[in-house]
């Protein structure tokens, strides 16, 4: 869909991103997780995967000096915390990922920290998929505490971290940082790349799964 078409940077970035997510949502591992058949080593895998870019993404966002990056960037949208709270919940029961996503988070970390030095608007294109990742999570969160029997937040802390006025705050920065095409040409290339990641991410974590029917 052409830029003259959808105007903000968000409705711009919804269009093309559609197929990517019924792409992800037959995954193996996602069609495992609805199911309450998945491994917890692989969902914990999913958390430690998430971990390693989280860690690059949330520190170049912390460091970028980029008007229009600063100013889309919130304290309130970090995860890391999130995630080492639920990886030592499951550790502390002895259990630990599955290191089959280890490879994949790593390649995708490695871009985030070369396109923080040469390419600082990409980083928002990679925030807008990590972030949005946690609005499915809020759907999410019930099967996975279904499935290891989890209470409250433990073990699903990341997963319950979605916030739709936190969304909109975030969108509406995004839109406003990014009003004309020449800006977001480049962030919504970098929406794919992050989904081309996050799809490597799965489709790792689905090896030895039944694929769905």
């Amino acid at each position: 869909m052409s830029p003259r078409a959808c105007h903000t940077m968000v409705e711009r970035i919804r269009a093309g991103t559609r197929t990517w997510h019924e792409d992800l949502e037959g995954t193996p591992f996602a069609v495992a997780m609805l199911a309450g058949t998945l491994p917890l080593d692989r969902y914990v895998d999913q958390l430690a995967a998430y971990r390693v870019v989280l860690k690059a993404l949330e520190e170049e966002l912390s460091r970028a000096t980029r008007p229009c990056v600063a100013s889309v960037w919130s304290a309130d949208l970090v995860k890391l915390p999130l995630i080492d709270r639920d990886l030592m919940y499951f550790a502390e029961d002895g259990v630990f990922p599955a290191s089959v996503a280890a490879a994949p988070a790593q390649a995708f970390a490695r871009e985030i920290r070369a396109a923080a030095a040469s390419d600082p608007l990409a980083l928002l294109g990679f925030l807008y998929v990590l972030e949005g990742s946690t609005m499915g999570g809020m759907i999410l969160r019930r099967y996975v505490a279904e499935a290891y029997r989890l209470r409250d937040t433990d073990g699903v802390a990341y997963y319950a971290s979605g916030d739709r006025e936190r969304w909109a705050r975030f969108t509406a920065r995004l839109n406003e940082a990014l009003p004309g095409p020449g800006g977001q040409d480049g962030v919504i290339t970098a929406v794919g790349r992050a989904y081309h990641h996050i799809i490597a991410i799965t489709a790792a974590l689905s090896t030895g799964l039944a694929a769905a029917p």
